[in-house]
């Protein structure tokens, strides 16, 4: 059974992105597991965590908790991750999601040539952002783009999204309806 990670970034508990995610996850077949980033407050490395995370790896022992979100990741086969576009970015609980499952041993190593090869299952990413003005995929969606191929060769990553959902004379509700039928577009390929 196909099985899929739900990386879920949103901050606001109505949140858009939220709405457009559940809405990807509803077009896919499989097992989910979710990881709510809000609930789960992962920390950021500093240099005592990465002392014990470099020791670990060292020892290849990945059993200890922390890296248990790198675990989940190279186990799925599908990562959908819904991330609100704040500040051109994302928020800050994904960088320290993506820190956490970057772990030479466990989720990729580097080859004879020292190229970055996957040690995970994953083949595709879907990306779920909205925003309230202009979306520049260059400062969120492309991060976790080429951090995903980079290091976990997942080439089929795509992303879905809606936005100006705040601006002036915007109609909201029709530019979700349109996010959504995009999203029905590329399933129906």
């Amino acid at each position: 059974m196909e099985q899929i990670l739900f990386v879920n970034a949103c901050v606001r508990p109505m949140s858009r992105t939220l709405d457009l995610a559940q809405y990807v996850l509803n077009k896919l077949e499989g097992e989910v597991e979710e990881v709510n980033l809000q609930s789960e407050q992962i920390p950021p490395h500093n240099w005592q965590r990465l002392q014990k995370r470099d020791a670990l790896l060292s020892a290849g022992n990945f059993s200890d908790t922390m890296f248990r979100y790198a675990r989940q990741f190279r186990d799925a086969d599908t990562i959908v991750i819904a991330a609100p576009y704040y500040d051109l970015s994302f928020p800050s609980s994904l960088k320290n999601w993506v820190e956490s499952i970057c772990n030479v041993g466990l989720t990729f190593y580097y080859d004879e040539n020292e190229v970055a090869q996957t040690l995970c299952r994953g083949k595709r990413l879907y990306y779920v952002t909205t925003s309230g003005a202009a979306f520049l995929p260059d400062f969120g969606f492309e991060y976790v783009r080429r951090v995903f191929s980079e290091f976990f060769r997942i080439e089929d990553a795509v992303c879905f999204h809606g936005e100006r959902l705040d601006l002036r004379d915007t109609d909201a509700e029709a530019i979700m309806a349109d996010a959504k039928r995009e999203i029905d577009r590329f399933f129906l390929k």
